[in-house]
């Protein structure tokens, strides 16, 4: 792995606002970091890293934001009396259990924030690290809505080592959700993103969401890749090196953000009938959980 450089900042706020139309229940993020050490090629979240002057190449995977006083600034927010206990969405930006979690640990703090104020999250990753704080995200789970979401895009090992190099195995993802799962977690997989031509196949799609169904997931959501600015500089040239014969499709498809609208309806429509065959649901359709009866530390 490339050396890393951390850049550890104070941050003003922990909560952020955010108003995604396709996802009206999503109202508030989290993200502990900045950048990602995951290196996956295809990152959405790469553009961001242009507002802080660096490119969104590797500067994106090895210059990785740090804020260290998150888990202060958060308690912080979570006590005022105008906080409505809305569900915030841990990891919208950057993978939350990336290595730097294991030297910082700020998304096991913000986790036991969470608990300690009863406040609903989920929570998006890629990593089997999270098996470290099943404790935590179980008691939470007792007070409060709490959803872990892995984001796994295919099992073939030849296309993950391409698109995601620094990542665990997906397999390794499946069997993290499951240990989640038996100890009360509610989790899900985000089959994310559905690339073109190369993960968008029956084959592959199929064999996401049965493995997701036999490793206990509650739901599969799903999302076509769309290359927006610092994302698509990125990608490209990737294609070209590693997959040149799938550039005429993407030439054609990717003139803008996002992939033809008949193109991305049809494999979404094939999704959601593999999940029904299998007796999945779509992410959207998360039942509240009871609130438990542990004591609360506020």
């Amino acid at each position: 792995m490339a050396q890393v450089t951390f850049e550890e900042i104070q941050c003003k706020s922990a909560l952020n606002r955010v108003n995604v139309p396709a996802m009206p229940d999503m109202r508030w993020s989290l993200n502990p970091y900045r950048g990602c050490q995951h290196a996956c090629v295809y990152c959405f979240a790469r553009g961001n890293h242009e507002y802080l002057g660096y490119n969104t190449g590797r500067d994106f995977d090895q210059r990785i934001i740090v804020k260290t006083n998150l888990v202060e600034v958060l308690r912080r927010e979570l006590r005022r009396s105008s906080w409505r206990r809305e569900r915030v969405t841990i990891g919208t930006a950057c993978d939350p259990y990336q290595p730097a979690e294991l030297k910082y640990g700020l998304t096991r703090g913000a986790l036991q924030a969470f608990r300690d104020h009863a406040s609903p999250c989920s929570l998006i990753t890629k990593s089997p690290t999270i098996v470290r704080d099943l404790p935590i995200l179980r008691e939470l789970s007792t007070v409060a809505e709490c959803t872990v979401l892995f984001s796994i895009a295919t099992l073939r090992e030849e296309v993950w080592r391409h698109i995601e190099p620094e990542t665990a195995k997906p397999l390794h993802r499946l069997e993290a959700m499951a240990k989640l799962v038996e100890a009360g977690v509610r989790c899900g997989v985000m089959l994310a993103p559905i690339i073109p031509g190369l993960t968008d196949d029956t084959e592959n799609l199929e064999s996401v969401v049965q493995a997701a169904q036999e490793h206990g997931a509650a739901f599969v959501g799903d999302n076509v890749l769309y290359l927006k600015p610092g994302t698509k500089e990125w990608f490209m040239p990737f294609l070209r090196e590693t997959y040149p014969h799938l550039l005429p499709q993407y030439e054609r498809f990717y003139r803008g953000a996002y992939a033809p609208r008949r193109y991305t309806e049809e494999v979404r429509a094939a999704v959601h009938q593999l999940r029904e065959r299998v007796g999945l649901t779509p992410r959207d359709e998360q039942p509240r959980q009871p609130v438990g009866q542990l004591q609360l530390a506020l």
